[in-house]
């Protein structure tokens, strides 16, 4: 159901005020209802026959042509994703992993689909530690922190199971961009220009997204990528295994292995993505499917479920009470991801623990609406570090097929490294591993997936998909998923409103309340006097989202990446 808008009451007190006051006339009977709620400030973009919400619009409209053409959500969702390998370098990519939301509509079935990276085989606990013990930083950005790449296996597979278009006019987009150019944004020429120093001296091969000598381009240039269109060519004709058994694979080994990595071609082929069940929880009422560990579902679940505890309604949306009650719960939850969370398959994290509805309201409890925490949060007993520059995109037809998905490189760019003759960057997963040398759930082994804070989600109102998104962001974006949901439910807001409120995160106890832009100073203040250390903050993820009400798909592209776009098929 929409909120009621005054926009009625201000048409009927303009049309008594005379015809040159009315803005409109009332519909005429059996005249569709008006959707557009005047009240908001920021209004989402709308279509009728499917949608498509990514970091790049220019990616979000090949996804929005294959739906035109014929084919499905999940057919668009990979269109999508590896057109962003080509227009989104630093995080949308061929050389790393994710997490993939997918609910088929026919078979009324939601699924959850691991293709994140892995630990070679020859992963070893001093793999990337420097003479302190500790993670170095010259390894981190370096061939030995790359992690074997799920991504083209974990797109091939769900469109060999779940697709319907062939897998070749999926890739042909990516393709024909790669090979005939993008024109750039100033967004990426800006990234290319911070990160020029460490990308030409970590991989001379990424000369390719500069010109000769290592200038870089100006906005409105075009930027052709040969070799990535070389990549991408060999995928479509041979499918996952020209990067797994093929030749590409072998470029990506070769390149790793010369700079001292240790994956190796059977790492490749040896790799396999998990199709599950999703974990499910509800949050007032509302069912949301979230991805299972090594993703961040879990976390995301459990605080809702202390947030719940709480009338946000009646508080209001960013009042002093509601963002008490967020940072308060972030840090119980925080507490608990270090203790409990940790690497795939090895480590099994509590789930139905962390994510009961008893344990959130026990959880509650240790929140004093009055002041802050004045000590550490400690974790509790459900037994009785990534980059801004993941990327996220929500995709939906017109048959009620919904995706959603986030995939990453790690940091910006990955490892930095770009095997010679492959066009795109591997991942640097192996760096969110704990090098520390203690008995960390999350330390490093041979065949283990790192934990990860990524958490697409969809959530369900009458059965139906009502809500799909998803956001980069690192260990930021439970608290933007969170708040984004609270938006929603809570305060009724739209998705593109809901999407562009400032948000706030809080991890541990000693650490302040960081506050995006859009916060009033006296509102810090406010919180001060509730005891917290607060501070403004840069912007906090960019949450990519889809709402479905009444048949009418609402995108919401949030602003804080400047590129962002909506691409809807009427």
């Amino acid at each position: 159901m929409r909120r009621p808008s005054i926009l009625a009451a201000i048409l009927a007190a303009a049309s008594l005020a005379g015809p040159h006051l009315a803005l409109a006339q009332a519909p005429a009977k059996g005249a569709a209802e008006y959707i557009l709620d005047y009240d908001a400030i920021h209004h989402p973009v709308m279509a009728r026959k499917g949608m498509v919400v990514s970091q790049s619009e220019s990616a979000s409209r090949v996804g929005a042509d294959i739906l035109r053409k014929g084919g499905n959500a999940v057919d668009a969702a990979v269109a999508t994703g590896l057109a962003l390998a080509v227009t989104l370098p630093r995080a949308g990519n061929l050389g790393g992993g994710g997490f993939m939301l997918i609910h088929l509509a026919k078979e009324n079935r939601t699924l959850a689909v691991d293709y994140y990276g892995q630990a070679p085989a020859a992963t070893r606990p001093d793999l990337l530690v420097g003479g302190d013990g500790k993670l170095d930083p010259a390894k981190r950005y370096s061939h030995r922190a790359v992690a074997v790449p799920g991504t083209v296996k974990g797109f091939y597979e769900v469109h060999r199971q779940y697709g319907r278009l062939p897998w070749r006019d999926l890739v042909e987009p990516a393709l024909k961009l790669a090979a005939d150019g993008i024109i750039l944004t100033d967004d990426m020429v800006y990234a290319t220009d911070v990160y020029s120093p460490a990308l030409l001296a970590d991989a001379p091969s990424a000369q390719a997204l500069y010109k000769p000598g290592g200038v870089n381009y100006a906005p409105g240039e075009r930027l052709k990528q040969p070799d990535l269109a070389w990549a991408l060519r060999q995928i479509r004709d041979g499918g996952a295994d020209a990067f797994y058994r093929g030749e590409v694979g072998r470029r990506v080994v070769a390149g790793v292995q010369a700079g001292g990595g240790v994956l190796t071609l059977k790492d490749l082929a040896d790799y396999q993505i998990r199709i599950q069940q999703p974990l499910w929880c509800e949050y007032r009422g509302v069912p949301v499917a979230y991805m299972p560990p090594p993703a961040a579902g879990v976390l995301l679940c459990e605080l809702m479920n202390i947030v719940e505890r709480y009338p946000m309604a009646d508080y209001g949306q960013n009042s002093v009470q509601a963002l008490h009650v967020t940072a308060e719960a972030m840090k119980l939850v925080f507490a608990d991801r270090a203790r409990f969370m940790g690497g795939w398959p090895q480590y099994q994290p509590p789930v139905q623990g962390l994510s009961s509805k008893a344990y959130g309201a026990e959880r509650a409890r240790s929140i004093d609406l009055n002041k802050a925490m004045d000590k550490a949060a400690m974790p509790g007993d459900p037994l009785t570090f990534e980059s801004r520059d993941t990327t996220h995109f929500s995709v939906a037809d017109a048959e009620g097929n919904v995706v959603s998905n986030t995939f990453t490189l790690g940091s910006s760019f990955g490892s930095h490294v770009m095997a010679p003759g492959t066009g795109f960057f591997l991942n640097d997963a192996m760096a969110n591993f704990s090098w520390s040398g203690s008995e960390s759930a999350n330390a490093p082994e041979p065949g283990k997936r790192v934990i990860s804070t990524i958490t697409p989600i969809i959530a369900f109102r009458d059965g139906k998909p009502w809500l799909a998104s998803g956001t980069p962001g690192g260990t930021r974006i439970i608290g933007a998923m969170a708040q984004l949901i609270s938006n929603v439910v809570d305060h009724k807001l739209n998705i593109a409103e809901a999407t562009s409120r400032p948000r706030i995160f809080q991890a541990a106890s000693d650490t302040p309340v960081e506050f995006e832009p859009g916060f009033p100073i006296d509102m810090l203040k406010l919180m001060e006097a509730k005891g917290h250390k607060a501070k403004p903050s840069l912007t906090m993820g960019s949450t990519q989202s889809i709402m479905i009400e009444d048949g009418v798909f609402e995108g919401g592209a949030d602003s804080r990446r400047p590129d962002a776009g909506v691409a809807g098929v009427d």
